[in-house]
């Protein structure tokens, strides 16, 4: 596998032209954080991320974890670096200040996370997932629950999971059987979890598990389903570890990747029933988790993000390197960079980057605003950012994939050898279509929930706001202006369909989400890449480009016009006239 090369350049400017950093820095609460401060963290963050991350991803990936009688012991090398993650601060980068965190806003300490994940994705779950926890705990928990357990979780001296999935239930949250029941002050919580991402491990003093269960009477169906605090070990009135609670990892499961991330199955109660604690109002569980989960969203969108990158870079070293063949026009031998196909593969492979990250920094940027201003700004914002987050989950993941397929392509037969580590990406990448929602559900939320619930009008609002840019498109981005013209008079009309259509036919609909949530990322990938573009033509004027940092912006743009935007028209086709094929084919003949 080849080494990691944090792309920080790349990241500075998306958060800079994308993610308006220095607007987000101007709203309330970031006065100290100043843009050199940002430029230092990242660039640290990239050092930690190519020299202590990366070079343990191999090491996961090949020795895994072991189990025995309930422990999981991590691969060598694991404990001390995540111990150097928390005596160096980073867990606690974009975390509350009242609670011990640096309160740096999603713009800084997203594209971190970005760095974590793309060095090692596999690690990197660990400090998402607590993430995530910590967020459901701050919106709401007590005030004593949060103190006793949001410390030690910011630093990450504990850390955090999310139980929701059992072995009967999968996806139907519904159908989650796990039960908590009145103790005094406490709940005493029996069940089994499935998919519990880093559910047990030896890196942290504690793990502090969010669980999904029922009270003895609880409405049936998700409005009975309530959430609990329950700890490894129960916690002393000092805030140190105390007795070990009645719950036991009871195997971890053996996966086609992230062999480094211990994925278990969690059992809680076999004794007197594991300690647990309420969060918030009883039956209202499933209302908490959603915080903990559209967060776990925005940050696997980001996880299809950085596993394309990494896949890039495998791929492009690759080919520098690799003299095979004779390229057209040339006399002699070269680099197989040099063939065609190759160039095309690789400007496909980081325009499709270019375009995820964006997306993925815009959201981010979007929750900024939304939580730092107010009035019709801060409503605006937020319900930009929620319309998207299906879209970047379901979107970047979806193509995360395709660049590391991609990637294993351009290494040729080599690419399918274990030792060259381009296989890896792929495997790795092919969880994240599937956690925290699968495609199919992003797809139906953004349907259901996003477009058909407001009538489409904040979908509306959206691409309204997407074609301002197009007067702006013209010389060498005309190409990009015509086909982004094309996508968006697709996108609205494939809203229109949503919500002409959704309340009678939902199955019409249903059969058509998945290729409109991919119109949907395809177009908006567009306009934020000639947002890009745009940027990088006033920064030539400015400044001069002699490195061609900005000339390279340009024509990423360019390529994605022709050889991804394109794709728009497919997408609106299925969605609008594909669903017959869906809805009236009997499953018998299967």
């Amino acid at each position: 596998m080849s080494a990691y090369n944090p792309p920080v350049r790349d990241i500075l400017f998306t958060m800079n032209e994308i993610g308006d950093l220095p607007g987000v820095l101007a709203l309330p609460g970031h006065a100290e954080v100043a843009a050199d401060l940002v430029e230092t963290i990242v660039e640290e963050a990239g050092k930690f991320a190519a020299g202590a991350l990366a070079p343990l991803n191999v090491v996961g990936d090949r020795q895994g974890n072991k189990w025995a009688d309930g422990v999981v012991t991590t691969a060598p090398g694991v404990t001390a670096v995540y111990k150097d993650f928390v005596d160096n601060g980073w867990g606690a980068l974009g975390a509350n200040q009242d609670f011990g965190g640096q309160g740096m806003p999603h713009i800084v300490s997203l594209p971190v996370v970005e760095l974590w994940t793309s060095a090692n994705m596999a690690w990197s779950l660990c400090h998402i997932l607590t993430l995530g926890a910590v967020m459901a705990i701050e919106n709401h928990a007590s005030e004593e629950l949060k103190a006793t357990y949001l410390p030690k979780m910011i630093s990450g001296e504990w850390t955090g999971t999310m139980n929701l999935t059992e072995p009967q239930a999968g996806s139907d949250l519904a159908a989650i059987r796990t039960r908590a029941v009145p103790d005094g002050d406490v709940y005493r919580i029996t069940g089994t979890k499935i998919f519990i991402t880093w559910g047990e491990h030896d890196c942290a003093d504690n793990i502090i598990h969010l669980v999904l269960a029922r009270l003895p009477d609880a409405p049936p169906g998700v409005k009975g389903i309530s959430l609990f605090i329950v700890p490894k070990f129960l916690v002393n009135a000092d805030g140190t570890p105390g007795a070990r609670n009645d719950l036991i990892c009871s195997s971890i499961e053996h996966k086609l990747g992230i062999h480094g991330s211990p994925t278990a199955v969690m059992s809680f109660g076999d004794k007197d029933g594991a300690t647990g604690y309420l969060v918030g109002e009883a039956n209202r569980g499933l209302e908490y988790m959603f915080t903990m989960m559209n967060h776990a969203r925005i940050n696997v969108g980001l996880q299809g993000v950085a596993i394309a990158e990494r896949a890039y870079q495998q791929a492009r070293d690759y080919a520098r390197d690799r003299v095979q063949g004779r390229p057209i026009g040339q006399q002699a031998g070269a680099a197989i960079v040099h063939h065609p196909d190759m160039k095309r593969m690789l400007l496909d492979m980081k325009a499709r980057i270019e375009a995820m990250r964006a997306m993925v920094y815009y959201v981010a940027a979007q929750m900024d605003v939304a939580h730092g201003s107010e009035g019709g700004v801060a409503k605006t914002a937020a319900a930009i950012a929620d319309l998207l987050t299906p879209v970047a989950k379901g979107w970047c993941t979806e193509n995360g994939q395709i660049v590391a397929s991609e990637g294993i392509q351009v290494h040729g037969g080599v690419g399918f050898i274990e030792e060259t580590g381009a296989a890896q990406h792929l495997r790795d990448a092919r969880i994240t279509t599937i956690y925290e929602g699968t495609t199919g559900i992003q797809a139906n939320d953004l349907v259901g929930r996003k477009i058909a619930r407001d009538k489409g009008e904040t979908a509306k609002g959206f691409v309204a706001l997407m074609r301002e840019i197009l007067p702006q498109l013209t010389g060498p981005l005309a190409a990009l202006g015509g086909g982004l013209t094309q996508g968006l008079d697709e996108l609205e009309q494939a809203i229109a369909f949503v919500v002409a259509r959704n309340a009678a036919e939902p199955a019409v609909t249903a059969s058509g989400a998945v290729p409109l949530l991919h119109l949907f990322g395809v177009v908006t990938g567009g306009w934020l890449v000639a947002r890009q573009a745009l940027a990088a033509q006033a920064k030539t004027q400015a400044e001069g480009d002699p490195t061609g940092f900005y000339a390279a912006k340009i024509e990423l743009a360019r390529h994605y016009a022709r050889h991804v935007l394109p794709h728009s028209r497919a997408y609106f086709i299925a969605m609008t006239e594909g669903s017959d094929t869906v809805t009236g084919f009997d499953v018998d003949q299967f």
